[in-house]
């Protein structure tokens, strides 16, 4: 019985019987000395056999299964571990014929729930190259650990309790523009829900998780501009303030100023595109146009007033950056500043900009709220920049789903605990 409470210690196990422990020689895979594997023969204790492996429901048995099995376990010390079982199946009036639950297991899973635990954490704390030669698994094996452990997070807890105020926003997670739909907690700063796509029936889906009563009681959601995003807020969160991000407004002028930069940039060079002393000024001066004013290194000021007496346009459309910018800034003065911008690029002559105060008059009413309600997208900027550097420190993930259930553990408030640690009390 001592013996046997030492095994349970160690691998992390309750409600189990060790049987007796073994030592084998285990195959190896680069053609030298195999590997030394300790396998822990096991059964469940009584009152867990003969349960459902879905809804750990008791039930009769069906069969002898596919005969023993074996499931991965912590390493002890500098040996492999496994535990090893037969696998009964049993008959569930809910599930049908399905394999017997194990209680060191989840259904399906080829690893011990410590051995899930610690890997999901290490995921969350450490780099993909740490994670596979301590734990000793493929990266995808890691990802799927993940998937699980967060399924199993997900299911114990209400991921959009208490949600009142939202920020939506897409990221991009591979090349060959794939993107994922983000929604994150202005209140709480948690990542409360991912998803693969970027349309509106991937946002469709979120609300339809939240459920109308729920989203009744949304009162700010924050995003950019896209069009899928104001109609499906429009339509599932009609009590909610719609709130343009002001980064994205900036952001749309310093487009139009690279626009006239790339005009005048092309007209120096005579339409032949050939280089000259003047293209190659422009050319350097991109980085002085784009920065705030404040942020400018002596050669870059100097380079902003060679172009306001050689290049007054660009300068001029330089400068209706600069007061949008600061128009943005003026807290509950920012309607009647933002309006004498507007009034300002309309009579400028530059058809980027009065393309760009057109935009601004559409989305004028989301504008003015993010100004007035003090809420932008720059929670979740930093939330996706965080899922790229997972995704960055992993080197790329075979599905989303994995993604996804990395990031939800790293950025949601509910990461994953070290078996047998206790937390520090204070």
């Amino acid at each position: 019985m001592r013996n046997t409470r030492i095994w349970t210690r160690l691998l992390g196990v309750e409600n189990t019987v060790i049987e007796r422990v073994a030592v084998e020689e285990g195959e190896s895979g680069d053609g030298g000395e195999g590997d030394v594997v300790i396998v822990i023969c096991a059964r469940p204790s009584r009152g867990r056999r003969q349960r459902c492996g879905i809804c750990d429901r008791r039930c009769a048995k069906y069969d002898a299964g596919e005969g023993r099995r074996r499931w991965r376990a912590l390493d002890i010390g500098t040996l492999k571990a496994v535990i090893e079982a037969d696998a009964p199946r049993v008959t569930c009036p809910g599930h049908g014929v399905t394999v017997a639950a194990v209680p060191w297991a989840r259904h399906g899973a080829g690893h011990t729930n410590a051995f899930d635990e610690t890997v999901a954490w290490l995921a969350t704390a450490c780099s993909k190259s740490a994670v596979t030669q301590l734990m000793r698994c493929g990266w995808r094996t890691v990802g799927n650990i993940c998937e699980r452990v967060w399924a199993d997070v997900e299911s114990g807890v209400d991921l959009f309790a208490g949600l009142r105020r939202i920020g939506i926003d897409e990221i991009s997670y591979k090349k060959r523009h794939k993107y994922l739909t983000v929604v994150v907690d202005h209140d709480s700063g948690r990542l409360v829900w991912a998803a693969a796509g970027r349309d509106k029936d991937t946002l469709h889906t979120f609300f339809d998780a939240l459920g109308d009563d729920r989203a009744a009681k949304i009162t700010h959601v924050s995003a950019d501009g896209a069009e899928w995003i104001d109609s499906v807020v429009a339509a599932r969160c009609p009590n909610a303030v719609r709130c343009m991000d002001p980064f994205h407004v900036v952001k749309w002028a310093t487009d139009a100023l690279d626009v006239v930069r790339r005009d005048v940039w092309d007209a120096e060079r005579g339409g032949r595109g050939r280089t000259t002393k003047g293209s190659k000024s422009l050319k350097r001066a991109r980085f002085a146009l784009r920065k705030n004013p404040e942020d400018l290194t002596v050669v870059q000021q100097a380079q902003l007033a060679f172009i306001a007496m050689a290049h007054p346009l660009l300068h001029r459309a330089y400068l209706l950056k600069e007061g949008l910018r600061m128009a943005l800034k003026q807290g509950h003065d920012t309607a009647e500043t933002l309006r004498d911008w507007v009034i300002w690029a309309r009579r400028c002559r530059i058809p980027a900009f009065v393309a760009l105060q057109r935009s601004i008059v559409r989305h004028w009413d989301a504008i003015i709220a993010a100004a007035e309600h003090n809420l932008s997208n720059g929670l979740i900027e930093s939330t996706n920049t965080k899922i790229r550097l997972i995704t960055r420190i992993a080197f790329g993930f075979k599905s989303p789903d994995a993604l996804i259930a990395l990031a939800m553990l790293s950025l949601g408030g509910h990461r994953p605990e070290l078996p047998g640690r206790q937390l520090a009390t204070t």
